[in-house]
């Protein structure tokens, strides 16, 4: 039976990194692996930077892309001889991205990011083949846009599953396979992403299409946590969690799993185990068909740079159907996702993420028609399972702006003080 594996960038963030998942992968050397691999540390950080430069016409895009190549030139020198071929491949894929640079830009900035910045998966899994090829781990690799066929809204890909199922099963004869995460193909032959964290999303969707028996994503921490140790200091490992329980948490913004990655796996029934790379004999956490999570805590869930956006009428009138049909094609034309709502009588407010390619745009279209008030530099802070507790902690030295309340969650906009 296929295993899939996904390791994320701090996994592959340096050479120290790399040759811990090279002896942890050895001890997997029996069974049918599909190894997904992200960019390496913070590689598409460096890349979006790249992009951002490009689009504004600046001549320190190439400044910018002279650091990526730095930081991957480093990991050649102490991974490998100089005349290895490997050396040749990364930079053939440099030279992809100055072909790009050498034109001008698309009018569509999600085009040319994804052009730029998939890059980043092409070169950590053409480092890792060579790598664990010279340690003794035979493998192939496969490049993830021959199988993973979307369509062309760019960041944000969506899964052809009907291809996608065909060209697995025909390029995926032999294993093991090193492939990467969080890019795609339009039928057209340009590079789509399928969203920030996308390479989650890809380890689920291989192994929808070829039945896999399990799926391990290997993290820094020894599992799922009821909270981020960054912002909590006694937060706890969820060992047990429910499909449906897993897509709520993954839905508000839970860091260690792509809000698409459980719907393919709880299709199947695959278990999707989150296990430590830095202490892999810790006991993990496994995600599948469970009565409850266990243990039963509340789980807290931070979203930061967040806007919250209120509109209304500026005629004073109500805010009525033919008002919200208006706002909500704005956030399907500036491809806006809402993290929380709430209606009064005449106003509708929301909170959403800050994205300076957007949210600018949205708000002068709303205010074409609308009056228009919003604050910035807010967090949101959900949480699963809440008691009084739980939101006492929460609101503690921040002010709070909105708040929604149902059965098992609620959400809290605040500001930080």
């Amino acid at each position: 039976m296929t295993k899939v594996f996904k390791f994320g960038g701090t996994s592959i963030k340096d050479t120290q990194s790399i040759k811990k998942i090279t002896q942890i992968l050895k001890d997997y050397t029996e069974e049918n692996l599909i190894v997904v691999f992200s960019a390496m540390g913070k590689v598409t950080n460096m890349l979006e930077e790249v992009v951002e430069e490009y689009v504004l016409k600046s001549k320190n895009a190439e400044q910018k892309l002279q650091k990526v190549k730095d930081f991957h030139a480093d990991i050649l020198a102490d991974l490998f001889r100089y005349e290895h071929s490997i050396y040749n491949e990364v930079n053939n894929l440099f030279v992809e991205i100055e072909w790009v640079l050498e034109e001008d830009p698309n009018p569509d900035f999600a085009f040319n990011y994804d052009q730029i910045v998939s890059v980043g998966e092409l070169l950590s899994t053409k480092i890792m083949s060579a790598f664990l090829m010279e340690n003794g781990f035979k493998n192939s690799w496969l490049d993830a846009r021959d199988i993973i066929r979307t369509n062309n809204k760019y960041r944000n890909a969506k899964i052809d599953w009907e291809q996608t199922n065909t060209f697995c099963k025909q390029h995926i004869k032999s294993f093991p396979i090193i492939t990467q995460g969080f890019i795609g193909c339009t039928s057209e032959n340009f590079t789509t992403t399928l969203g920030r964290e996308g390479s989650d999303f890809t380890a689920a969707i291989l192994a929808f299409a070829l039945d896999a028996k399990q799926v391990i994503i290997w993290k820094d921490v020894d599992g799922v946590m009821n909270a981020d140790p960054r912002y909590f200091e006694d937060s706890k490992q969820l060992m047990k969690i429910p499909f449906e329980e897993a897509v709520e948490l993954a839905y508000y913004g839970a860091k260690v799993m792509h809000p698409k990655t459980i719907h393919p796996l709880q299709k199947k029934s695959i278990p999707l185990e989150v296990k430590s790379f830095v202490n892999p004999e810790k006991k993990s956490s496994i995600i599948g068909k469970f009565d409850a999570i266990e243990p039963f805590v509340p789980s807290y869930i931070v979203k930061e740079n967040q806007i919250l956006i209120s509109v209304a009428d500026k005629n004073l009138s109500f805010i009525v159907e033919e008002h919200l049909s208006s706002i909500f094609s704005l956030f399907a034309t500036y491809a806006v996702r809402v993290n929380m709502m709430q209606n009064s009588a005449v106003s509708f407010s929301f909170c959403v993420d800050y994205d300076a390619h957007k949210i600018p745009e949205l708000i002068i279209a709303l205010k074409e028609n609308f009056s228009v008030q919003f604050n910035e530099q807010l967090s949101m802070y959900t949480i699963r399972h809440y008691d009084e507790k739980s939101i006492n902690t929460i609101l503690r030295n921040r002010t709070l702006l909105l708040e929604q309340k149902s059965r098992h969650t609620i959400h809290l906009v605040v500001k930080e003080s």
